[in-house]
């Protein structure tokens, strides 16, 4: 069933209309009727199961029955990335967010190949909100995940609770228990932020930074993982931990 996501909370018996681009979705792009039903998410996170009124835009619809159902994961993450070139980013997002991601940051790290022109960024963060929004839609999120971009120096004094960064040097050193004993130390309503290099990996003096601020260093196995894979061994290890035990 199609999700959209809405600007207010509702309430049953609510009516309320889409914006114009998930109105011409909803009518023209999947060519709903009149009567149907789809599934809309309001500002407070709830979902309802609401029913189209009218087929002229913008879409007109009514709230009729809750989905009590919650889809989110226990723990409050924040995907922080280096940024990388190509589309990984936007891969990051996409598959992040089908994931359970609450929110990406994206840094210039050292050995960051891409350089995003200032100028351009505004509109870069549409884009990145726009794909977080379209896989929130078809993950059934009830939240669509925050995109910024963020300062080294902010991503290092960041205040979240549990705070780890992905280091190969640690797996090819034989690491592999940090990332168990975070997860272990996380329980479910918090929150966690975990760092990854792009492609070149993280520099020496930004290992020492993170590692200053007390974040954990922790290898995620004995493989080495690319800049877009890393983010989605995190998640799938979280949903794990937290979803299917």
């Amino acid at each position: 069933m199609q999700r959209y996501f809405i600007n207010e909370a509702l309430a049953l018996q609510d009516e309320f209309t889409l914006s114009k681009a998930d109105s011409h979705h909803l009518l023209k792009v999947m060519r709903a009727q009149i009567g149907e039903k789809i599934e809309v998410v309001g500002s407070d996170q709830r979902v309802w199961l609401s029913q189209l009124l009218d087929n002229a835009a913008p879409a007109s619809l009514k709230a009729v029955q809750e989905i009590t159902k919650s889809v989110e994961l226990p723990v409050e993450v924040t995907i922080a990335c280096g940024i990388s070139k190509g589309d990984k980013n936007e891969q990051i997002i996409k598959r992040g967010t089908e994931m359970g991601a609450s929110h990406f940051q994206f840094f210039t790290a050292r050995y960051s190949v891409a350089r995003w022109n200032e100028k351009k960024i505004d509109r870069k963060l549409q884009r990145f909100e726009e794909i977080a929004k379209a896989a929130a839609e078809q993950s059934h999120r009830q939240m669509i995940p925050t995109v910024e971009i963020i300062s080294f120096a902010d991503l290092v004094n960041s205040p979240v609770q549990h705070r780890m960064v992905a280091y190969e040097e640690s797996a090819k050193e034989g690491e592999f228990a940090n990332f168990k004993r975070v997860l272990s130390n996380t329980a479910s309503g918090d929150a966690l932020l975990a760092v990854f290099g792009p492609e070149g990996g993280l520099a020496p003096e930004e290992i020492k930074s993170f590692n200053d601020a007390n974040f954990t260093l922790a290898g995620l196995g004995p493989r080495i993982l690319r800049a877009e894979s890393a983010p989605m061994y995190v998640l799938s290890a979280i949903s794990y931990q937290f979803e299917l035990q």
